[in-house]
């Protein structure tokens, strides 16, 4: 649940985020993996792009404003975007921008030839928007993009601090892309080293932002007992137009360039995209924490049963299936049950081990040894059901289609004569020339019979039929589908033959080899356990092979050695970006660091080739597949750069830099005025962080070149937004606890910590409950919270009242505008009148920290006779781009002013 910002007279008053939560609960750190933002902000897929860098900016304060109204935390907003990765990461990284690259590019070639044979047929399709395609390669540490993004972040926090009630008291620590580490793992970083400090809260609430699944897994593995993820909520099948007709219910490739028929009164709408609010949801891990203890709870051990060691093992076995930095074994599918089935065999293996397989982040072998070797033992058996699975599974696609074809209509009318949907609430058009509109389905039917008489036959150039060729029947109108050829075959005995060689191009019998690979992997699942409990254990380690080795091949693993080597560094960010870019996204690096992608006599040009094989790995589609590219030589690629280095620019010098996390206060923070007394003497020493004056956060901190001070104006990075010239925040560099290289954090509860209230009943384990009624799961976190219910009266009542036509979706729909807006129109004023805001009445007082309202909170002033100054939201409606609503602000888009200088000039450009 989230507050909606009320409007009155055209004016939106901005929401108290200081009121208590409407979802009942009380947040205290609320974290965000700013990728997950960024993604979707700067190239959605559920509505129109943002024109241009300046608004992709501003879609991202939306979003972060919805994210906080929502969560309304009361102590710590900690933003986190991706830093340069370690080096088992790039190889995925590698794989996904070479991928997104190489599909680009055959999307757009496959767009641009259907376009050509549409338009040889005699097809209507609109002209082609000529615009430049975004890369959403440059959301990669080192670019332009990224550190102008961090630009307009420090002076979002800087407005947010000064103007906004519930960031009041609030810390906000801001992780740019110049700190190095996955956005997610430094913000795991921050709280392990948080509660490591005797002033930690042990029932802190933490609240974390972001879709990635692994995101549950880092969760349970800080054993805080209150910690809630909260993600986008996900709807398949969103309705998306055609790219080349713009028109609903088809693909590109299904395009026919056939006109549009108008759909009734209001026709400007027919294609439009519904409007739909985004909706998140929260993930409560207390009650996953729930399910996995009554799912992992075990009598009669031969050792003391310990719910926290045995989800630290839960959380290690879910590498098995798949990670970002392992691929996952042949024979333990996710879909198929393999986490169940994995747990099945801890269960039954746990009592031979003699105790867990993992403690705080390091691995027991021999133990881990047992469970893969039982594993081994029924692979076989896995591979043939997954065979017979598949095989059913196309036989019952196989029967649907011949029933879909065989009960499918021969002829459903078209046009006015359509069938309409059921529930269809518009009134019916009148038939309009029903003769003529017959005359034409007769035709029309009458020319696909002729077509389609004999599917062995063509026509000739007079029409007439003829047997010469036959028409190719299309893959969707076949019985079957054309499958990939598997060469593995592991349903068939000789599969771990074959798979060694067409994989690993070697022998199964070369048992050197097959003990490298596992050797290697085995070191993976180690440093991935270490790198989600204990931090990177090395920045230069990866996984380097394409493909992973069986579970019956991990013999003898206890011995192999687990240590990584120490005191390894990342990599610097123009470094990771050519490590990471294809050729094609050369244009974010400088020219000679560039040529090295494209230049035939590169030293390292096999790093980069233009085309590649995708390997489907007995998968259906190249999306699940694996990508083959060259592994990047290390020693190679510094060797190259070495070369180049003396040609950076100093501006591209200072992006290649690594950097730090910043801390923000604004002016009643207790902290403030301790950072700006470090300011006042000048103090070039990293000083102890205060934990009674910041809620027991601990860190060093150290002044910054580029700080927000008191008293100082924040220049605006975004032309639209005006400089807060009234600034009360500051700013400091912050540095995490630092411990020794050796030093352990614990994976357990702390002292003091209180076991959230059971939410789970004994009746949630059944199928059903209540009196055998299907189970319902509670919803939001007050478990006595009462459902609200309408009676028929009024939904009657909503019938005749709400209003029935369709609207036209605002550009930023799913992110809701928290911000004040203001009017398009203000009544004129008379000679010498002060213009007054029109603001709520029910508003409470301005309080005495805010200072003076801000500009974005009165309703633009207009003189009498005078155009009103939207000039920007002119200029947008002409383009055809925004609706009006949407940045209609004298103040801009959301809660910032803007500049007069840019209102004047955009006032000419109508």
């Amino acid at each position: 649940l989230h507050s909606q910002a009320k409007e009155c007279n055209g004016v939106k008053a901005p929401i108290d985020t200081s009121k208590p939560n409407p979802n009942e609960v009380e947040f205290d750190n609320l974290y965000l993996d700013m990728n997950g933002i960024i993604h979707p902000c700067t190239h959605p897929e559920d509505k129109p792009a943002p024109k241009n860098e300046d608004e992709m900016m501003v879609a991202i304060f939306e979003y972060i404003d919805r994210i906080f109204n929502i969560v309304r935390p009361r102590r710590l907003l900690y933003m986190a975007i991706d830093g340069v990765a370690p080096r088992a990461k790039m190889n995925q990284q590698r794989s996904r921008r070479f991928r997104a690259s190489k599909e680009g590019m055959e999307a757009a070639e496959e767009k641009q030839k259907i376009r050509q044979e549409i338009l040889a047929k005699g097809g209507i399709l609109p002209p082609e928007e000529v615009k430049e395609r975004f890369d959403s390669n440059c959301i990669t540490p080192g670019t332009e993009f990224m550190d102008n993004l961090a630009k307009c972040l420090r002076y979002y926090i800087a407005d947010r601090l000064n103007s906004d009630p519930g960031w009041k008291n609030l810390t906000v620590i801001l992780s740019d892309a110049s700190a190095p580490g996955e956005g997610e793992h430094k913000i795991m970083d921050y709280i392990r080293r948080q509660r490591a400090q005797p002033n930690h809260d042990p029932n802190t609430h933490h609240c974390l932002c972001g879709a990635d699944a692994d995101l549950i897994m880092l969760g349970l593995a800080t054993h805080e007992p209150n910690f809630t993820i909260i993600r986008e909520e996900f709807k398949p099948n969103k309705p998306k137009p055609c790219a080349l007709c713009n028109q609903m219910g088809h693909e590109v490739k299904d395009c026919q360039g056939l006109p549009r028929e108008k759909q009734g009164k209001h026709d400007q709408f027919a294609d439009s995209l519904p409007f739909a609010e985004q909706e998140f949801i929260f993930i409560r891990l207390c009650v996953l924490r729930e399910y996995l203890e009554r799912e992992l709870t075990m009598a009669s051990l031969p050792f003391t049963f310990d719910f926290e060691r045995s989800v630290d093992d839960w959380v290690f076995m879910c590498f098995f299936v798949g990670n970002d930095f392992l691929p996952h074994l042949p024979s333990l599918e996710i879909r198929e049950g393999a986490i169940d089935r994995l747990v099945n065999i801890y269960k039954n293996v746990v009592h031979k081990t003699g105790g867990y397989l993992t403690e705080s982040g390091f691995v027991n072998l021999q133990r881990v040894q047992m469970i893969m070797l039982a594993v081994g033992e029924v692979e076989d058996s896995i591979f043939k059901k997954r065979k017979d699975d598949d095989d059913n599974f196309k036989r019952r696609q196989k029967e649907k289609r011949k029933r879909m074809k065989r009960d499918q209509p021969s002829f459903i009318p078209g046009g006015q004569f359509s069938p309409q949907a059921l529930g269809n609430r518009s009134s019916p058009q009148a038939i309009s020339n029903p003769r003529q509109a017959a005359f034409e389905m007769r035709m029309h039917d009458r020319q696909n019979s002729t077509t389609s008489s004999s599917p062995n036959t063509s026509l000739t150039s007079d029409g007439s039929p003829s047997l010469a060729g036959g028409i190719k029947r299309k893959a969707e109108d076949s019985d079957s589908e054309p499958e990939p050829e598997d060469n593995i075959r592991l349903w068939e005995t000789g599969w771990k033959q074959r798979y060694y060689k067409n994989k690993f191009d070697v022998d199964a019998s070369d048992e050197k080899f097959r003990r490298k690979v596992v050797q290697s992997y085995v070191e993976g699942l180690c440093w991935v356990l270490r790198y989600y409990y204990q931090g990177c254990a090395s920045w230069n380690w990866y996984y380097p092979f394409h493909y992973a080795p069986f579970a019956s091949d991990f013999e003898g693993i206890a011995d192999m050695p687990s240590d990584f080597e120490k005191g390894s560094k990342p990599f610097k960010p123009l470094e990771q970006l050519m490590g990471v870019f294809p050729a094609a996204s050369g244009n974010f690096l400088p020219p000679t660091w560039r040529k090295l992608m494209t230049d035939p006599e590169s030293s390292i040009i096999d790093f980069y080739p233009e085309d590649f094989a995708i390997d489907l790995n007995g998968k259906k589609y190249a999306w699940q597949g694996v990508a083959l590219l060259p592994f990047v030589d290390e020693r190679r690629l510094r060797a190259a750069l070495e070369e180049v280095y003396p040609d950076l620019t100093p501006e591209e010098s200072r992006r290649n830099s690594l950097g730090g996390d910043v801390l923000f206060v604004g002016k009643h923070h207790p902290l403030c005025d301790f950072i700006v007394e470090q300011y006042k003497t000048k103090n070039t020493e990293a000083v102890d962080m205060p934990p009674e004056l910041c809620h027991g956060i601990q860190g060093k901190l150290t002044l910054n070149e580029n700080a927000v001070l008191p008293d100082q104006t924040v220049e605006s990075p975004v032309p639209m937004l005006r400089d807060l010239a009234q600034n009360s925040a500051v700013s400091i560099s912050f540095k995490d606890p630092q411990f020794a290289e050796d030093f352990v954090f614990k994976a357990v509860v702390l002292p003091g910590a209180k076991k959230p209230a059971p939410v789970l009943k004994p009746g949630d384990w059944e199928k059903t409950n209540n009196d055998g009624r299907p189970w319902r799961p509670q919803l939001g976190f007050n478990r006595d919270r009462k459902p609200v219910h309408l009676d028929q009266s009024a939904f009657r009542a909503l019938g005749h009242t709400m209003p029935r036509e369709r609207g036209m979706p605002a550009m930023y729909a799913n992110a809701v505008p928290l911000g004040a807006y203001g009017s398009p129109y203000t009544r004129p004023l008379l000679s010498g009148q002060q213009q007054i805001p029109k603001l709520l009445s029910n508003l409470r007082p301005q309080e005495s920290w805010r200072g003076p309202t801000p500009l974005f909170q009165q309703a633009p002033q207009r003189t009498a006779g005078a155009a009103p100054l939207l000039a920007w939201n002119r200029m947008l409606q002409s383009q055809n781009q925004y609706q009006p609503g949407q940045y209609q602000a004298l103040g801009g888009p959301m809660s910032y002013p803007q500049r007069p200088e840019d209102r004047m000039d955009r006032g000419r450009q109508v």
